[in-house]
């Protein structure tokens, strides 16, 4: 088996990251050189399925699924507790998680703002509320079929989008986000 040979071109929005943002921070607030300037850390996927305790094979499709949309494999996440209620032991997998960060997360991050969100049936902007007070953002996705790459899934489950950013407040966070093209509420 060949090993895929990655280009060197950098992803679109990471080239928009340095050459429109980073610019428009310095010149508008308070930032006296480019480092001081936020930018985006990591973003984590990641995935929780109550069917999961019965069965264990729904869990493996769906770290496939998620293997598909983000180009890297999830780690299997175990419950912490005992549920009784649930029937839930300490240490049965429950989740998938996967933390993307460099190229992958940028050309993620592209195909989520231009692709994904707009076919989010009746959507209407992101929530503002959703920072949670020191600079990081997380979407809420209820049906993981709006991925193109999960076109023909039978198996619906949500996906928690976290995007952790260097930034220090909520404020300086949603400028980075908006003007890297996330289409927030008015």
């Amino acid at each position: 088996m060949q090993k895929m040979q990655r280009n060197n071109l950098k992803p679109r929005l990471k080239e928009k990251y340095q050459k429109e943002v980073i610019p428009q921070f310095l010149d508008d607030q308070n930032f006296k050189n480019y480092l001081e300037v936020p930018k985006i850390d990591k973003i984590v996927l990641n995935t929780s399925l109550s069917k999961a305790i019965e069965n264990t094979k729904i869990l493996e499709h769906a770290s496939e699924v998620i293997s598909k949309i983000t180009g890297q494999k999830p780690i299997i996440k175990k419950a912490k507790k005992s549920i009784a209620a649930f029937k839930l032991r300490a240490g049965m997998p429950i989740g998938a998680k996967v933390t993307l960060r460099g190229n992958l997360m940028y050309e993620f991050l592209d195909r989520l703002i231009s692709i994904v969100l707009p076919r989010i049936r009746d959507f209407r902007g992101l929530s503002t509320k959703a920072f949670d007070g020191r600079g990081n953002y997380t979407i809420g996705i209820s049906e993981i079929t709006v991925f193109p790459e999960t076109q023909t899934e039978e198996t619906v489950f949500g996906l928690e989008i976290s995007i952790v950013t260097t930034a220090k407040n909520d404020e300086d966070s949603r400028k980075l986000l908006e003007k890297l093209g996330f289409p927030f509420k008015k």
